[in-house]
């Protein structure tokens, strides 16, 4: 098994020796991105989900500097090698990538995934990348949210108590 600092990678160039042999294994390859500030079982159970579309699951994660200009100055609350370390841990996640632009479509480009997803409030024909993904045969998904469960909602919690 890999050990996480195996599994996390600064720059999508220097995952794409792991994800080449993937491809050369006739691995399908999932991607998907976000901000991942506070992980959640909503998380987790989507990431599950997006797993189950292919072989391996390949996350995004927007950098600190991504992440502010995303989500304002107080975000994130965790700096993007915790969240990419935590995210690494969970088994259904087989590599992650931070990326430093404002969107992930350089990295969807370079890695070329099989199958592209994002959270339900995101339609298909919205997500970033997709275009690029359905030309090059594959798939793109939204997947429903699971109810009760978000990162404003638990820091809006926390700064209420």
């Amino acid at each position: 098994m890999k050990s996480l600092k195996q599994k996390v990678y600064s720059h999508h160039t220097k995952a794409l020796d792991m994800i080449q042999q993937w491809k050369k294994e006739g691995k399908k390859i999932v991607f998907t991105n976000g901000c991942f500030d506070i992980i959640h079982v909503g998380h987790v159970l989507y990431l599950e989900s997006a797993r189950s579309l292919g072989d391996i699951l390949i996350v995004g994660i927007n950098s600190d500097i991504s992440v502010r200009k995303l989500k304002g100055l107080s975000r994130p609350i965790n700096d993007e090698l915790s969240r990419s370390y935590v995210l690494a841990s969970l088994a259904s996640v087989d590599a992650a990538i931070i990326f430093e632009e404002d969107d992930p479509l350089n990295v969807i480009k370079s890695i070329c995934p099989d199958v592209l997803v994002k959270g339900g409030d995101w339609k298909p024909d919205q997500i970033i990348g997709g275009d690029f993904v359905t030309s090059q045969g594959g798939e793109v998904h939204s997947l429903p949210f699971v109810d009760g469960y978000s990162t404003t909602s638990i820091e809006n919690k926390i700064k209420n108590s």
